[in-house]
């Protein structure tokens, strides 16, 4: 099946909603939501001055997309490149560097620096910030805390997105999502959460109409094959996905009490309340990010992957208009999606310019 461009479009428009409309009620428990916006909760944006405010899930996943395509960019014209988990590292500290009010750097590599609206300082976990200052980023081998909060797990949405047979194997796939998020969060509940997402933004984008829950029992299995024989806790992100897709099909059972249940509070419970509010919403993109914010854990992060991975499914058109219209970032995550969609347009030798990719991704937007 074709990749569709607004699939792409979809996807990163979809974590912006979810993002945003779950950064409001962000940790705080279901009985103070419920207090400030009724027995049902949050049923939509509370909007500050007519905008829809995203966070650092939103950020990181396009700053992460933009330092891929930087990579790109570089290899086909230059003929040499690093590893892309460098140019991950490379845009994070960029977007890091975005997140203070001092030491900006004179020259940089990614054009969404210039691009005030992904760059205000809503960074969900400051110690994310701490991690990427340092000189040496995590690694799996070598990381640099135990942190499994879901902080970086979005950047695993930007290594799906660039996913291209042609580029790389599924499992290369894989192992990127799975290091892009322990640039910064160093327990493996985190980063393998990160390779298990990967692969089902991948996957689905591949193929938008494939069974949701086929493709995360495949995405899980994928993970504890890849990476069970390392770390014992896939097992752990594996029970947990598990238990929110037989959760998803068991009848009679109130939303809110599951979302309790499943506990959303690092990265591996994160992945499994997005999953459970897809399934259990039946992918209708208005249910399930009601169902995804409405719950005393990271609101935003279950919001901007359950938005991710439904826009990623229906495609941009199928995303209410209420939601986009207020959504500050929405002109330039369709712009970043695009590029996604149409790749590197120039090669080493060949005589096509493309004045406006040279400018941001040779160029960094100087």
């Amino acid at each position: 099946m074709a990749v569709q461009r607004t699939s792409y479009r979809g996807c990163l428009l979809g974590l912006a909603v979810g993002d945003a409309m779950g950064y409001t009620v962000d940790s705080r428990s279901w009985q103070e939501i419920r207090e400030d916006y009724g027995p049902n909760g949050l049923l939509g944006y509370d909007l500050v001055n007519g905008y829809a405010d995203v966070t650092s899930y939103t950020q990181i996943a396009a700053f992460t997309c933009n330092g891929l395509l930087f990579g790109l960019t570089r290899g086909q014209m230059l003929g040499k490149m690093a590893p892309f988990i460098q140019y991950i590292a490379l845009s994070s500290r960029e977007w890091a560097a975005s997140q203070r009010a001092w030491g900006r750097p004179s020259k940089c590599y990614c054009w969404l620096l210039r691009k005030s609206e992904l760059c205000t300082r809503r960074c969900m976990d400051t110690r994310m910030l701490d991690t990427l200052n340092r000189q040496r980023p995590g690694t799996l081998e070598t990381p640099v805390n135990n942190f499994d909060s879901p902080a970086g797990i979005t950047s695993a949405i930007g290594v799906g997105l660039f996913y291209n047979p042609d580029r790389m194997e599924q499992a290369e796939v894989d192992l990127l999502g799975a290091e892009a998020v322990a640039l910064t969060q160093g327990s493996p509940t985190a980063f393998l959460a990160g390779a298990v997402l990967a692969h089902m933004i991948s996957r689905l984008l591949d193929n938008p109409k494939a069974s949701l829950k086929a493709v995360t029992l495949e995405a899980v299995e994928a993970m504890k094959e890849q990476f069970g024989h390392q770390y014992s806790q896939a097992f752990e992100v594996a029970t947990a996905i598990r238990h929110a897709i037989t959760y998803a099909e068991s009848p009679g059972l109130n939303p809110v009490d599951v979302m309790e249940r499943l506990s959303c509070n690092d990265g591996a419970r994160v992945l499994a309340g997005a999953v459970y509010a897809c399934l259990a919403a039946r992918e209708d993109f208005d249910t399930a990010m009601i169902l995804a914010v409405n719950h005393s854990g990271r609101s935003a992060a279950v919001g901007a992957i359950a938005g991710a991975i439904l826009g990623l499914r229906l495609g941009e058109e199928a995303l209410p208009d209420f939601y986009l219209e207020c959504l500050e970032p929405a002109e330039t995550l369709r712009e970043l999606a695009d590029d996604l969609y149409t790749g590197c347009p120039m090669e080493k030798g060949n005589k096509l310019f493309d004045l406006d990719w040279d400018y941001k991704y040779l160029g960094g937007g100087h």
